[in-house]
C-alpha cells in the first residue's frame, strides 16, 4: 500500500459561481451579520457562470498539499455520473490520489450554486446523503478531517476507531457545518486527539456556546478540549493560535499572524480558509513549527482570493517561497 503523507476525508462538489450584477448587501451596523437581497419574484440578469469540480475544504486541502509537494489522497464519496467522474480527473489531474473516491451509481455527486458578487459569495448547498464507508487508508503521515453531510455521524465513529488503532497518525480537524451541529461532546473524541483545530473565530463561538470575545480565552477554550494546537482565523483581521506544544511549563504560547498583503483587490473570497488551514497542516506535515506555518497560511489565502474558486489559485513550494522572501518586513508572527 503507497505511504500517503496526507490524506484529506470530506465531502467533494462540483461548484458553479453564478456572478450577480444585480443585487444589495443589508449589514447590522457592526458588519457582524449581513444578507444579500434581490427582487423576489422577478428575473434576476447575471454576468456569467463558472463550473469547478472537485471542491470542499478536505478536497481543497488534498491539493493544496499535493501542490506544496507532499503526497497526498483524498477519502470522499461521489455520484456515479458525469460529475463524478469529472472530479476523479480533475484530482488525478492536481497530483491527488483518487483510489479512496468511492462512486455511488445511481445517486448524483454534490452540486452547489455560489451566489458571487462584488467580492464575496453566499454557497446554496446540498450534500448527498452516501453510505459513508472508510476504506483502508494505511497510515498517512497526517489525517485532514473536513465537512461531511449531516448522516455521518456514524461513520465518524468508523474513523475513530481507525485512528485509535494507528496512533502514529495526527489528525487536523477543521469541522464543517454538520460537524458542528453534531457538537463538541459527540465528537469530543476528535477535539481530543487533533493534533491541529481549525475555524473562524464566529464558529469558535458557535462550538463553545459562548458570547466571548477575547481571543485568547476562545483559543484557550478550544485547546481545553484537547486539540494541541489551536488556530482561529479572523477574516481581514488576521489569525490567532495557541501552541499547546511548545512551553508546556508555562501554558504554551499564543501568537497573531496579519494577513500577506493582497497584490490587487481579491476576486472572491472561496476557498481562502482552507488555504490557510491546509498550508499551515501542510508546513507541520513538512517538519517546520507553528510560527512558520503561521507565515505560509495567509500567502495561500491571498493567492486564491485573486481566481475564481478553491484550486486554481494553490501555489507550490516554489512559489510559496518566493511571496516568502518578498514579504513585507512587518509580515511576522509576533505572541501575543
Amino acid at each position: 500500500m503507497t505511504k500517503y503523507d496526507f490524506i484529506g476525508i470530506g465531502d467533494t462538489a462540483v461548484d458553479a459561481f453564478i456572478r450577480l450584477k444585480e443585487a444589495s448587501v443589508h449589514c447590522t451596523l457592526d458588519h457582524e451579520k449581513c444578507e444579500i437581497c434581490l427582487k423576489f419574484a422577478d428575473k434576476i440578469p447575471y454576468e456569467d457562470v463558472y463550473r469547478i469540480p472537485a471542491v470542499g475544504n478536505a478536497a481543497n486541502a488534498s491539493v493544496s498539499a499535493a501542490r506544496l509537494g507532499l503526497k497526498s489522497a483524498f477519502v470522499s464519496n461521489v455520484g456515479g455520473d458525469y460529475y463524478g467522474g469529472e472530479c476523479k480527473r480533475v484530482l488525478e489531474q492536481e497530483g491527488v490520489a483518487s483510489e479512496f473516491v468511492r462512486e455511488h451509481a445511481g445517486q448524483k455527486t454534490n452540486y452547489h450554486y455560489v451566489l458571487w458578487y462584488e467580492d464575496d459569495r453566499t454557497i446554496l448547498i446540498k450534500h448527498e446523503e452516501y453510505k459513508y464507508k472508510l476504506p483502508d487508508i494505511g497510515e498517512p503521515k497526517w489525517v485532514y478531517l473536513s465537512s461531511t453531510a449531516e448522516n455521518s455521524l456514524e461513520f465518524h465513529g468508523e474513523i475513530e476507531k481507525y485512528l485509535n488503532l494507528h496512533q502514529s497518525i495526527k489528525l487536523a480537524f477543521q469541522p464543517g457545518t454538520y460537524q458542528m451541529r453534531f457538537g463538541k461532546e459527540k465528537l469530543a473524541e476528535f477535539y481530543r486527539r487533533a493534533e491541529v483545530f481549525f475555524c473562524n473565530k464566529e464558529e469558535s463561538q458557535r462550538i463553545l456556546k459562548t458570547t466571548e470575545d477575547d481571543i485568547k480565552k476562545l483559543l484557550k477554550a478550544m485547546a481545553d478540549l484537547g486539540p494541541k494546537i489551536v488556530v482561529i482565523t479572523d477574516g481581514k483581521k488576521g489569525a490567532y493560535a495557541y501552541d499547546g506544544l511548545t512551553s508546556l511549563t508555562t501554558g504554551g504560547e499564543f501568537w497573531f499572524m496579519p494577513p500577506y498583503p493582497d497584490p490587487k483587490p481579491p476576486l472572491e473570497r472561496t476557498g481562502a480558509g482552507d488555504a490557510f488551514s491546509s498550508t499551515f497542516t501542510a508546513a507541520l506535515a513538512l517538519d517546520l513549527d507553528v510560527p512558520t506555518a503561521l507565515r505560509w497560511g495567509p500567502i495561500n489565502s491571498m493567492s486564491v482570493v485573486q481566481y475564481v474558486g478553491a484550486r486554481e489559485g494553490l501555489l507550490t513550494r516554489e512559489k510559496l517561497e518566493e511571496y516568502l522572501k518578498n514579504a513585507p518586513k512587518d509580515y511576522v508572527p509576533r505572541k501575543i
